[in-house]
């Protein structure tokens, strides 16, 4: 009969767990790296027994617990300790001498529920561009009757410190959710870099499952052309392709589209949208899990008078 060494188990135990520790923080990348990923500041992952914050600079750091106190005391940053609420920041992109729109949802300032509440959001916000602060909207207005979804429109300065803003230039949105269930303040915090167009494509809901219906956005302020009622831009004007050859247009009926158009959100709002799924097959041409897919909308309205490809790129889960 063998014996084991109780010592030589414990030993193994403890190599395991390491090895599975050190395994997943090397499959994290820097900050950095993941910023040039187009990972958004707020949610950069940290390496087992780091926290993340966000430095006045805009750019995100991965440190310990006693690092983040010190450079709290030295005025070095923007947010720190990010925690979950039940309050949401949703934007739509923006751009040079352009606006940022955004939601917040949260239903503790949803006060009248036979009424749209219109709120101040003084003590509620802290706007900034590459950490210099900007002055904020005065008020958000709630979207409807009982939805604790807010709006608010933040316009730009053409210029910060004297210099014209770029897509390299990040605009931060801190929001101190004052009121939530635990009682504690928490902080919610969004990055949006600023790009050299206009529109920008985004998808909401299941976009990388096939067959479940997910929501595709444009924002697209050359397109709202009545301010007094929605506007429409043709789904022939987004191009789809995938590996395997697969090249068309949404107008395709594969992708199951709720309408021919993408139709503008309410009036004067620049944001458009169309319900839509993606097929198991486009013309005898299977799509797998794991391929990558594209979702391309040609923005011929730029300021510089020059075609813009605006890409959403995403994976098949």
């Amino acid at each position: 009969m063998v014996t084991i060494n109780k010592k030589i188990i414990l030993g193994i135990s403890f190599f395991l767990i390491f090895s599975f520790i050190f395994t997943i923080n090397a499959d994290i990348d820097s900050p950095r790296k993941q910023i040039k990923q187009g990972i958004s500041a707020e949610n950069v992952q940290c390496r087992n027994g780091l926290e993340i914050v966000i430095r006045t600079n805009a750019m995100p750091a991965c440190v310990k617990s006693e690092t983040v106190d010190k450079m709290q005391e030295r005025g070095i940053l923007f947010a720190t300790k990010i925690t979950k609420s039940y309050s949401e920041i949703v934007t739509v992109p923006a751009s040079s001498m352009s606006v940022v729109n955004f939601y917040i949802t949260d239903n503790d300032l949803n006060l009248s529920h036979r009424g749209v509440d219109v709120v101040s959001t003084g003590g509620l916000f802290e706007f900034t561009i590459n950490g210099i602060s900007i002055q904020g909207p005065e008020k958000m207005i709630e979207t409807g009757y009982d939805t604790g979804k807010f709006y608010l429109k933040l316009e730009l300065p053409e210029t910060i410190n004297g210099k014209q803003l770029s897509q390299n230039d990040v605009v931060l949105i801190k929001y101190l959710d004052k009121s939530n269930l635990s009682g504690e303040q928490s902080v919610q915090v969004k990055s949006i870099p600023l790009t050299k167009t206009f529109a920008k494509v985004e998808t909401f809901g299941g976009g990388s499952k096939i067959g479940r219906e997910f929501i595709l956005r444009l924002y697209e302020p050359d397109s709202n052309i009545d301010s007094k009622d929605e506007d429409k831009i043709p789904i022939n004007q987004l191009e789809f392709t995938s590996e395997g050859g697969i090249k068309t247009t949404l107008a395709n009926p594969k992708f199951d589209a709720n309408s021919n158009f993408l139709i503008e959100t309410g009036p004067n709002t620049n944001i458009f949208e169309v319900k839509i799924k993606i097929p198991r097959q486009i013309d005898d041409k299977i799509i797998h899990i794991g391929d990558w897919y594209e979702i391309k909308y040609i923005d011929s309205t730029t300021p510089s008078n020059s075609n813009e490809k605006v890409i959403f790129k995403g994976k098949i889960g």
